[in-house]
């Protein structure tokens, strides 16, 4: 194997992390950081307050601090929503398409997963609401996930939509997963009215995805007052993190630099669908989060995986049950999203020749 292809020079298109990495102000506040915190608690409670970043997200999404609950990543508190309120034999509810984990943590449980309709259009995955709210009726769903825009489909739902679902699913606990959520708006007051008119909604959201910070392990919901329990459930009676807290905030003063990078992929997103496009066996599907659906020829998955990993370029082929001959490719660096494409279409030139 070549030093290209050694495991430090490989490029990682296949897990939706952000190659751009965080803002230059997270690592200043590395470098900042005050390492007596380390030994001690927070105090924040003497400020009365749950600490900075519990008051700095709900100050931001105009919300009272009881109404935010920090975690482990969006993960975790997926993993916890389903601890606290599904029981066993009890019924959970996510897109056909979706990340298989929200089964496995209902697993856990023994609660029962149930399916509901997301189909492919001509350039987009859609929800279909009507057969979604259908379902509903029948299956009567203790909670109830929307990815929002979906993993791996990468689809949103539109504020009618969902306006549509909400109001119909109010007997259970409605979970907005939206790890994606700030690749497509950076509008947060759609999520605060959301919070503030529906009792039994959640929002999760992450700062692994948009602000390049996944190994940090940082996750928040924002949670409707009928959702208290939870609240009460996921509390950390001696404070979150201090030193990722201060990561954090320095994220969240850095809209500019997320904004130009977002940018950045939005362009090389229309690059791949154009691309794809034209190829012959590949059909794309636009995205709003930082990844995009490509489906391909099933018996050409494995020549086009060994021809990529020969070059250093790793993506996801997909290998499940009801996705299996598609591509999931991360959006990353211009130059590395470049470098892809390049060896995709050198994959399909050949192909053709042999």
């Amino acid at each position: 194997m070549t030093s290209e292809n050694s495991k430090g020079s490989l490029i990682y298109l296949d897990r939706n992390e952000n190659n751009y990495g965080p803002a230059p102000a997270c690592f200043e506040a590395i470098n900042k950081i005050d390492f007596k915190l380390l030994s001690w608690y927070t105090r924040a409670h003497e400020k009365s307050t749950k600490g900075e970043l519990y008051s700095r997200l709900a100050n931001d999404y105009g919300l009272s601090e009881d109404r935010v609950v920090l975690g482990y990543g969006g993960e975790d508190l997926l993993k916890q929503v389903i601890h606290c309120y599904l029981g066993k034999n009890e019924t959970l509810f996510v897109p056909q398409f979706s990340w298989w984990y929200y089964k496995s943590i209902a697993d856990e449980v023994e609660g029962i997963t149930v399916e509901f309709p997301l189909y492919p259009g001509e350039d987009t995955y859609y929800y279909d609401v009507d057969g979604l709210l259908e379902m509903y009726d029948e299956h009567k769903p203790r909670i109830l996930f929307i990815s929002s825009p979906n993993n791996p489909t990468g689809n949103t739902l539109s504020p009618d939509e969902l306006k549509r679902v909400l109001d119909k699913t109010r007997d259970a606990v409605v979970v907005l997963d939206e790890a994606y959520a700030l690749f497509k708006t950076t509008d947060l007051s759609y999520v605060t009215d959301i919070i503030n008119t529906y009792p039994n909604v959640m929002a999760i959201r992450t700062f692994s995805k948009y602000y390049a910070l996944a190994g940090l392990r940082i996750g928040f919901a924002l949670i409707g007052s009928g959702l208290t329990r939870f609240e009460q459930f996921s509390s950390r009676y001696l404070g979150y993190n201090r030193l990722t807290e201060s990561i954090a905030l320095a994220a969240l003063d850095s809209s500019d630099y997320y904004r130009d990078i977002t940018a950045k992929m939005n362009a090389d997103k229309d690059m791949f669908f154009e691309e794809f496009s034209k190829l012959p066996g590949f059909k794309p599907y636009r995205s709003d989060a930082n990844f995009m659906l490509v489906d391909m020829e099933k018996d050409k998955m494995a020549s086009l995986k060994k021809f990529l990993t020969e070059r250093g370029l790793v993506i996801k082929f997909m290998s499940e049950k009801v996705l299996n001959s598609q591509l999931r490719i991360t959006i990353g660096r211009q130059e590395e999203n470049k470098k892809l494409m390049d060896a995709i279409k050198e994959y399909v030139a050949v192909a053709e020749t042999v």
